[in-house]
């Protein structure tokens, strides 16, 4: 039986996924090589713990039971291909957030497929580089595994071990399923948040108004801050897809703006804007809960919070004393103010003790 943590691993390929596999591994009692086109990042992974730099690949034959391809998606055919050369380990597996191009240019390669398994975290960071890697970057998250026809059994269950060592929960796809589903999950999103932030730039909105943004614009923007050279090779990778999923949103945008302006000049509510909400709100509610569960309607507790360290700890303390579980949390602090407000999601029958608690414990709440 397969091992379900690999006790050898080498990952080429140092940035925030890559690095966060090996930090993962590290704890788990792995022993880990790094390796990386460039060697500056490749040491910085290192001194941050993650593992033992191989300047090399030549010089790793057979050293690992396993290797994670952590490059862009265009990268990791050729990569994987210079691995298997090298025989580095028994089987291999990639990160890269598209499954198809990657795979079609590995048989184009002549790579070795019956020890690939092509892969694909759902984890991430606004944040690159091994800086800003973590070890529990991937727990409770979606972890796509593609096996091929002519993956093995037991380059399968290794690249499982793999997901499960690292906190994952593994689901299976193929390759061309994978993509349309990114696209709709991922790719297309990440392409909107960017058109919605770029409506920010400062020759079209002056720095006063964005004194009044609130969590909403915030929530709507925040992966848009995401490395644009890295989404850039992205989004080409699965362009197809992502394409078809933007054409359907425009559309639904083109026919709000439309009802809008008829609005504005004829008043009356715009006909194709509630439509469009209503659904929005059912496509939300569709969207799973945390661990990937089914979707739960939780109770949020809004707790006044003063701006100065170690209150957000206090609070969570304060909720912990009253045996309360906060399922998610979020913050309202606007720029300039001595205090904000955290949001607590929990569980509708814990909401009351949880506010009892607070008020007992002099923090003003909202009831």
């Amino acid at each position: 039986m397969t091992d379900p943590a690999p006790g050898r691993l080498l990952v080429a390929g140092t940035g925030l996924i890559g690095t966060s596999v090996a930090l993962a591994l590290r704890e788990r009692g792995a022993q880990v090589w790094l390796a990386d086109a460039d060697e500056a990042t490749a040491r910085l992974a290192a001194d941050l713990g993650a593992g033992t730099v191989i300047p090399d690949l030549r010089d790793a034959k057979g050293i690992a039971d396993g290797a994670v391809i952590a490059v862009p998606p265009a990268a990791v055919a050729a990569t994987l291909a210079r691995a298997q050369d090298c025989a580095v380990a028994d089987w291999y597996t990639d990160v890269a957030s598209v499954k198809a191009l990657p795979v079609t240019q590995a048989r184009a390669l002549g790579c070795e497929l019956s020890s690939y398994v092509p892969g694909h975290p759902l984890a991430g960071r606004e944040r690159s580089g091994p800086a800003a890697a973590r070890a529990d970057l991937f727990l409770g998250r979606t972890w796509a595994l593609c096996p091929l026809p002519e993956t093995s059994p037991d380059a399968l269950a290794a690249v499982t071990g793999l997901v499960l060592a690292c906190g994952a929960d593994p689901v299976r796809a193929d390759p061309a399923t994978h993509d349309q589903w990114v696209a709709l999950v991922s790719h297309a999103p990440h392409v909107v948040a960017a058109a919605m932030a770029a409506r920010l730039a400062p020759s079209a909105v002056p720095g006063d108004a964005l004194r009044l943004a609130g969590q909403g614009l915030r929530d709507v923007t925040r992966i848009a801050a995401g490395d644009s050279a890295l989404w850039t090779q992205i989004l080409t990778a699965n362009a197809a897809p992502v394409a078809e999923v933007i054409a359907a949103v425009a559309a639904d945008l083109a026919a709000a703006a439309r009802s809008l302006a008829q609005s504005a000049a004829s008043p009356g509510a715009p006909a194709d804007v509630p439509g469009l909400l209503e659904r929005g709100r059912a496509g939300a509610a569709r969207i799973p809960g945390k661990h990937g569960g089914q979707p739960r309607n939780f109770t949020a507790v809004q707790v006044v919070i003063a701006d100065r360290p170690g209150e957000l700890a206090r609070l969570f303390d304060a909720a912990g004393a009253a045996g309360v579980n906060i399922e998610d949390v979020r913050i309202e602090h606007s720029p300039g103010l001595p205090v904000g407000v955290a949001e607590l999601s929990v569980r509708p029958d814990e909401a009351t003790t949880l506010l009892d608690a607070m008020e007992a414990g002099g923090w003003p709440v909202r009831r």
